[in-house]
């Protein structure tokens, strides 16, 4: 049999599907930030309205419930697109959970990103990268923080969940401000210190029992 006639009466598909890309509101969001880099480093420095926009690849910035839902839709066809072009054995499979996954969703929207400007790119550098280093990474650690969770059953209860709450328990939670306030503590006692000019240095002399922290004056030339 031919392969022409195996394939008769089917769909045809392409052997390759193309990268999704973000909608409008998202878009928009990525010419404002090329506007804002486009401008001298001085005047963006200055400029503090550039740092409240918002940023696709990380989804918090997205505050606008617009703009937030086009940036999980985005992410959501990425996904699939991700598994279907890139995955071959199972134990790469970006998980239908991935949404209940935070370290997941970090990733994948820069995931997203990185692949959105490789494929705007004049070049095929951006893709090699891409290709060599970006998605290996991350498909490595995926695997790395998933483990065997979440495989071929429904999402599992987050294992770590026990230590994340007694990290912020209140007998934790004040042990390590009092860490905090005594560090900082030492930092202003250190500084005020630095500053004012003690006997030793006022006399001349070398204060020893200082540390030898103090320098001996050293009168000006006539």
């Amino acid at each position: 049999m031919t392969n022409d006639a195996r394939t008769a009466g089917t769909a045809a598909r392409p052997i390759i599907e193309a990268f999704p890309m973000p909608g409008p509101l998202v878009e928009d969001a990525y010419d404002a930030l090329e506007h804002k880099n486009l401008t001298p480093a001085e005047v963006q420095l200055e400029d503090r309205g550039a740092r409240l926009l918002p940023r696709p690849w990380d989804p918090p910035t997205c505050v606008l419930p617009e703009l937030r839902e086009e940036v999980w839709d985005w992410l959501e066809r990425v996904v699939v697109w991700l598994n279907r072009e890139y995955v071959w054995d199972i134990a790469g499979v970006i998980p239908a959970c991935w949404v209940s996954h935070p370290h997941l969703v970090h990733e994948i929207a820069v995931v997203a990103d990185v692949r959105r400007r490789a494929g705007l790119s004049m070049t095929g550098t951006l893709l090699e990268e891409f290709h060599r280093y970006v998605l290996p990474s991350f498909t490595e650690r995926m695997r790395t923080r998933l483990q065997s969770h979440c495989e071929d059953r429904e999402h599992q209860p987050w294992p770590a969940r026990g230590r994340h709450v007694r990290h912020c328990a209140e007998e934790s939670t004040n042990a390590r401000k009092r860490l905090f306030t005594e560090d900082v503590r030492w930092a202003g006692e250190s500084a005020t210190g630095a500053e004012a000019p003690d006997e030793g240095q006022a006399s001349g002399h070398d204060d020893v029992g200082g540390g030898g922290r103090h320098l001996q004056s050293v009168p000006k030339p006539p």
